[in-house]
């Protein structure tokens, strides 16, 4: 019997963890194999029935596990960004949030006869488009700049928005559903869930963070005293009005976002990985616990309302909300087209179909299966037909130039200013603020955080980027960042460059070559370029032509520096070291470390980096 519940439960956590890598290799959301295992193993093969393994503790469970999901999407849900954002995307988690609410709704209600209680909470929870469905599809299809961050930050906005709105609805539903409860109480009960909700979640964060911002918790801590707060003002707001819990931690995770002095960048990490393995396990198990009998018995009404979904509310809701903006057809109609549902409609719904069926309340037990028909079907449309969409609309990226450095040190910024110039969409992306600062102030797009973390999946922006360049002075930032890209760039399209203790062999090269390519080969480390720099040197960017020569440049350039960077006349970028097969010639553009020429040091104001016939600065 022990054993039967520790392979099930092995079963959970493994198989989880294997649809995460294989959504990772083939860059396919992860909600699509994991509804699949759940599915294949609970209705398929009845060989996961969480209801018999988890027994009364399910609802409990289920509870938690969404609660922290709650909070975590609410942290990164700054004010601040909301206010400095354009107006399309304002409208579309405003006005096209209410449409979409309203369609999905309507939809549910005709269709598959929801009564307009359940059909509005349904509605609610479809509204969401989350960011982890989202920016893996935007990778895979490569649309424009404009409609990428247009999609990228409505789905980052809506997901705490949605999640609220449908918490709320729940509120209202569960009040009116408690047995022998007059109209009027029904309202005080939903009026004191949402005042608790909100009391509770603002004390709470107030409280943590001020123990934060004073430094009255060890770092080695932080994680497990904000995990405790989680579950602990999850409760105690539990207690203290009928289901205000979840209210409470998302009230307390948008309140600590916007804390100023409040260090969330090691809870951001922490509670990402908790996320990840939170919804693995949670999608598996209630995707195993749908009632496929009763959604065949709703048959064609299902595909209806997806259709509704899709083809109704996403045009109705891009139409309104870009009027006026200056976004060509092409770019709304692309909009529109993509719309994929992820972990908050699935993680919440099955919560409130538990908690409501309990109650019964009619029509419950539809809701579940609904909701994650509409997931799988937007999901699938999506990543099916959103790159051939891209391409006949003409708004798909033709090709990937950008430049993703890893490492804003003066070795980063200088060559992604040079990038820059030529042409190339450069970021320069580092964990110490201060570079990070002085890069953004020196013209450049950056990213300020770890860029093989959950919130560079959800906040960087790498439409059009299709090479890496790790610089750090971390080997194992460099092989991580080498490993996480080589699948999404190609490994053709890695660079990682040496740290100064892997070129003196004092420790073994982190990466294995198979992996990445070395920037400048197995002799040239980080620490001799930086020290060019304070030498005098500057990077020079030239053009080769028939006159001046592969040959001629290596003899201009000798014993002053490192050559890194070559760009053929198709505008490929490559790295220069032992993997460079192809011998550069005219037309081609070579970028290096060099110490300027004695010709360049007696010149009082000079005009910078080399220039002469056939070469530019």
């Amino acid at each position: 019997m022990h054993e039967n519940i520790l392979l099930t439960l092995a079963f959970i956590v493994v198989a989880g963890a294997a649809a995460q890598w294989v959504a990772w290799r083939t860059q396919i959301p992860a909600i699509v194999f994991l509804l699949i295992l759940g599915i294949v193993a609970g209705p398929g093969l009845g060989f996961l029935d969480p209801d018999r393994l988890f027994g009364p503790v399910l609802f409990p469970l289920v509870s938690l596990a969404v609660a922290v999901i709650l909070f975590e999407g609410s942290l990164t849900l700054r004010f601040s960004e909301l206010r400095g954002m354009s107006q399309v995307v304002l409208r579309l988690v405003s006005l096209g949030a209410l449409l979409t609410w309203a369609v999905a709704a309507a939809a549910a209600h005709v269709f598959v006869g929801l009564d307009w209680d359940l059909a509005g909470l349904f509605g609610a929870l479809v509204m969401v488009t989350g960011p982890t469905v989202i920016v893996p599809l935007l990778r895979f299809v490569r649309p424009s700049a404009k409609v990428a961050t247009v999609l990228r930050w409505e789905g980052i906005v809506i997901d705490p928005i949605g999640a609220l709105a449908a918490v709320l609805v729940y509120q209202f539903l569960v009040s009116r559903a408690l047995p022998d409860l007059p109209a009027w109480l029904a309202l005080w009960v939903f009026v004191k869930a949402v005042a608790v909700g909100f009391a509770v979640g603002w004390i709470a964060a107030e409280l943590l963070g001020r123990m934060l911002r004073h430094y009255l918790v060890p770092d080695y801590l932080d994680n497990v005293i904000v995990l405790a707060f989680v579950v602990g003002v999850f409760t105690a707001a539990n207690m203290l009005a009928h289901e205000a819990g979840l209210l409470a931690v998302t009230v307390m995770g948008m309140r600590l976002a916007n804390m100023k002095g409040v260090p969330l960048e090691n809870i951001l990490s922490f509670k990402e990985t908790l996320t990840i393995l939170l919804i693995s396990v949670l999608f598996i198990v209630l995707a195993a616990r749908l009632d496929v009998e009763r959604l065949a018995e709703v048959g064609k009404g299902v595909v209806l309302v997806f259709l509704a979904i899709q083809f109704v509310a996403q045009p109705l809701k891009v139409w309104a909300s870009t009027t006026g903006s200056g976004l060509r057809w092409q770019e709304k109609a692309m909009i529109a087209w993509i719309g994929p549902r992820g972990i908050v409609a699935a993680a919440v719904s099955a919560l409130f179909a538990l908690r409501l069926r309990e109650l019964g309340h009619p029509g419950a037990e539809i809701l579940v299966p609904l909701t994650f028909a509409v997931i799988i079907g937007t999901v699938l449309f999506a990543g099916g037909t959103a790159r051939l969409a891209a391409q006949r609309l003409g708004v798909a990226e033709p090709r990937a130039r950008g430049v993703l450095i890893v490492g804003a040190h003066r070795l980063g910024r200088e060559l992604g200013l040079a990038l820059t110039k030529l042409g190339f969409r450069t970021i320069v992306a580092d964990t110490d603020y201060a570079l990070v600062r002085t890069a953004r102030m020196a013209g450049l797009e950056t990213f300020f955080g770890n860029v093989v973390s959950k919130e560079a999946d959800r906040r960087l922006d790498l439409v059009g980027v299709g090479y890496l360049l790790a610089m750090s002075p971390y080997p194992e930032l460099n092989a991580l960042a080498a490993l996480r890209y080589q699948r999404e760039f190609g490994r053709g399209n890695v660079y990682v460059l040496l740290t100064p203790e892997e070129v003196s062999k004092k420790r073994q090269q982190v990466l294995d070559r198979r992996y990445a390519r070395l920037l400048g080969g197995p002799q040239v480390g980080l620490a001799e370029l930086l020290v060019l720099f304070d030498r005098g040197g500057k990077v020079y960017t030239t053009r080769l032509s028939e006159a001046f020569t592969f040959e001629a440049y290596q003899e201009r350039f000798a014993g002053r520096g490192q050559l890194l960077l070559a760009i053929d006349p198709k505008g490929n970028l490559r790295g220069v070291g032992p993997e460079l097969t192809s011998r550069p010639g005219a037309e081609w553009y070579l970028l290096g470390v060099y110490l300027p020429a004695e010709s360049e040091k007696s010149e009082e104001a000079g005009p910078g980096p080399l220039e002469h016939a056939g070469a530019r600065s």
